[in-house]
């Protein structure tokens, strides 16, 4: 059983309220998912970029383990591993990510992105702001608008609407169960003051072969009446707050959903040959992993949704389980043995995004579609009692691709031990700034208007970065 998921909120309990579709016996039809991004492309090459892939990475990866390496430094701070050349000469990142290191000219670091907090909580790497309501083990940042700041996926929904009918403009591959939910503290596509009807579809990796809708079959389907009576568990459920602005929305999408293909077939792996299917590891056993699964279908999922129409697709990498650390998951929060941790997940990244992005290259996809990894924040330098590197928010790393922004570059450098940047600090809002403007959303008008009534600009005054695509 595949499960859909609508937006998720919070209530005074602090509990998290989820609601979702279970969707089932329809029959699909087969679907030629290549054709469309290259249809568009080839109407109108001037065009902007078509969509984005953010990989999130909870826990706060450690950028002086990555693409930052101080190989001169005491052994107490700069760890384990060494550098490696990469394809563009004078750049060299860690040692266990050689398949990004093969293709260094196509994707940008960024050493100096700063604007962290000390606090487990994704909000800014997805929706591009610091503040936000309190939520589970978060502290409350104040600053936030009425009803909280959309997601980069609610935002693109919201202005630009679906790209390709029957696929959500925003889709949202990360696990949902509690523990993961826990991890990210906050939905990746959440809506925000933009309303429930812009909230990402969250799909729950299981079965994507065969979706049903609570058994109602392809001959009710005609009656919006009864397809609508079927989603009353999910009005119950939802923000009554946002219920007035945008569930009819919700409605209409939810309906194009599930009387079309596209969705069904993107999330259905087996329609995938083995030789793709091998190029994401999806064929190998990962024994040192629990029942020698990983979570790079991920990434594998991704390039298959976004190729079907989805503007934004956000999934959140780690090894699998993806969860909670003392219970014996696994995320990117590592206080301890950060060398074996290490050991055991770059070189999952590596492959998976390694494969991402050369797949939408070969598929002549990557100039339509930006490619962004990040997380919460950096590690220490310095290394603990216990071989790990605690939260380190003064300064953290990027990975950025595609969309038409120029590769084969470093942006910024750290000081001697990567404690602060020493040039070139990034603020990550002008990393959304950037993503905004190759997608074709003008950054400098005020476009939204919260709860409240008031406007609000998408990025503040940041602006793009013209080292990824020109002058301002």
């Amino acid at each position: 059983m595949l499960t859909i998921n609508g937006p998720r909120s919070r209530f005074c309990d602090n509990m998290s309220r989820r609601s979702y579709l279970k969707i089932g016996s329809l029959g699909l039809g087969g679907l030629a998912l290549p054709e469309i991004l290259r249809a568009e492309a080839a109407g109108d090459r001037s065009s902007k970029a078509k969509g984005v892939i953010m990989v999130v990475l909870p826990g706060g990866p450690s950028h002086i383990d990555m693409y930052d390496l101080k190989p001169e430094a005491p052994s107490e701070i700069r760890g384990e591993f060494q550098p490696i050349g990469t394809r563009v000469p004078g750049i060299d990142i860690c040692e266990l990510l050689p398949r990004l290191a093969g293709m260094t000219d196509r994707v940008a670091l960024i050493r100096s992105l700063v604007g962290f907090l000390d606090d487990h909580n994704t909000h800014w790497c997805t929706t591009g702001w610091e503040s936000h309501p309190p939520m589970d083990s978060s502290p409350v940042v104040p600053g936030f608008p009425a009803g909280d700041w959309p997601s980069l996926g609610a935002i693109l929904s919201q202005q630009l609407g679906p790209r390709i009918r029957g696929v959500p403009p925003s889709v949202d591959l990360t696990p949902n169960d509690a523990d993961a939910r826990f991890i990210l503290r906050t939905p990746t596509g959440q809506p925000g003051f933009l309303g429930s009807g812009h909230a990402a579809f969250e799909v729950a990796a299981v079965d994507r072969s065969n979706i049903t809708l609570n058994d109602v079959g392809l001959h009710r389907l005609s009656d919006r009446r009864a397809l609508l009576a079927s989603f009353d568990g999910f009005r119950r459920r939802v923000d009554q707050g946002l219920m007035s602005d945008g569930m009819e929305e919700f409605h209409q999408q939810a309906f194009e959903v599930l009387t079309s293909p596209r969705l069904a077939e993107a999330l259905d792996l087996s329609k995938e040959t083995e030789s793709a299917r091998s190029r994401y590891g999806l064929a190998a056993s990962y024994p040192n992993e629990r029942e020698g699964k990983t979570m790079l279908d991920q990434f594998l999922l991704a390039r298959r949704v976004i190729e079907a129409g989805a503007r934004c697709v956000t999934l959140a990498f780690s090894r699998w389980p993806f969860g909670r650390m003392l219970q014996g998951d696994y995320n990117w929060d590592w206080h301890k043995d950060c060398f074996a941790e290490a050991k055991a997940t770059l070189p999952l990244f590596d492959l998976g995004m390694s494969a991402l992005i050369g797949d939408l290259e070969d598929r002549g996809l990557l100039d339509d579609i930006l490619v962004v990894a990040w997380g919460e924040f950096g590690r220490t330098p310095r290394i603990n009692r216990d071989a790990g590197r605690d939260h380190w928010p003064k300064v953290g790393g990027a990975l950025v691709a595609g969309g038409g922004m120029k590769g084969g570059q470093v942006i910024g450098s750290t000081t001697r031990w990567a404690e602060e940047p020493l040039t070139r600090p990034v603020h990550f809002r002008e990393v959304f700034a950037t993503l905004y403007r190759q997608l074709g959303i003008d950054t400098s008008q005020p476009h939204l208007t919260d709860l409240s009534g008031r406007p609000q600009f998408l990025v503040g005054d940041h602006k793009h970065l013209p080292e990824l695509i020109g002058a301002y």
